[in-house]
């Protein structure tokens, strides 16, 4: 068993994932499961109460059960029975609950849509040479990032727009003019903490690509957090709407988002599950926000 860790992300409730190197797939916490179906305070006691209805009806999903160590709120690591996506489809349907049609359809299809591909092409960039290989801090590295998440995926990865878009009444930097503004923004000191913040905010500005910044500019700025501070983001202490709103104020004032990253700030760098519990948040953040100004 490796320590790849997962969140997946339904209704803003985690649903943790350990990778199973046996069976090659994703093994889901039955707790987390339980929890965003029926919405009890308690998902603990209700999976041990339904745990014992099924030893005698469906005796084929207890006995499937993996006890597994998946990391808490705390930090610490606790034994969590766990079940491969088949059988927590057959767990789901003897869950009643208002929203089961609905989270088994998210279930089934999340990992097939791009987001789900590409999240998976970013979990695989911990390992490969490429992270290495990335230029820090210049505008030819985002591309290297966006390129790897998106490449299959969109017929423009790691290409710049030559169109100009705006979201809610904002407009990005217009087409015309982001050649000149991409390089204003590479040029940009990243000697600290704030610098880096900054330079962090005026590419998130710029957008460079039509689809994708957020996902790709957050990995930008933790290369550089990484190579000047020694630290990166632990993006699991930072608020989803509390970034968005901050990342909407960031285009006048980039005080919110420099206090709310600053306190986020972790010495692991070099952590596989730092990286991967980054790449989910990452990704969350773009669910049903569809990213104004971070897209």
């Amino acid at each position: 068993m490796t320590h790849k860790i997962s969140i997946r992300f339904f209704d803003d409730r985690e649903v943790r994932a350990v990778w199973d190197d046996g069976s090659g797939q994703w093994l889901f916490s039955v707790v987390d499961v339980v929890g965003v179906m029926t919405g009890s305070s308690d998902p603990r006691k209700y999976w041990s109460v339904l745990k014992t209805r099924l030893k005698r009806s469906r005796p084929e999903l207890t006995t499937n059960c993996s006890r597994l160590k998946l990391p808490a709120a705390d930090g610490k690591r606790y034994l969590t029975d766990c079940l491969s996506q088949s059988d927590m489809l057959a767990l789901a349907e003897a869950i009643p609950s208002r929203h089961a049609a609905r989270f088994i359809k998210w279930f089934t299809y999340s990992d097939d849509t791009i987001d789900g591909k590409s999240r998976t092409k970013a979990y695989a960039l911990f390992d490969s040479s490429l992270l290495a290989s990335i230029e820090v801090g210049t505008v030819k590295g985002l591309q290297q990032i966006h390129a790897y998440l998106f490449g299959g995926l969109y017929d423009f990865a790691g290409q710049i727009r030559t169109k100009n878009i705006s979201k809610g009444g904002f407009q990005f930097a217009m087409a015309q003019y982001l050649s000149a503004t991409l390089a204003k923004v590479e040029a940009m000191p990243e000697s600290s903490f704030d610098e880096i913040i900054e330079k962090y905010v005026e590419m998130n500005v710029a957008h460079p690509f039509m689809e994708g910044n957020g996902r790709s500019t957050r990995i930008w700025l933790d290369l550089m957090l990484k190579r000047t501070l020694k630290k990166c983001v632990d993006w699991s202490k930072v608020n989803k709407r509390s970034y968005l709103d901050a990342m909407r104020r960031s285009v006048v004032d980039a005080a919110p988002i420099k206090a709310l990253l600053a306190v986020a700030l972790t010495d692991k760098i070099d952590d596989r599950e730092m990286f991967m519990k980054g790449i989910d948040y990452s990704y969350y953040y773009e669910n049903d926000s569809d990213e104004l100004p971070e897209k």
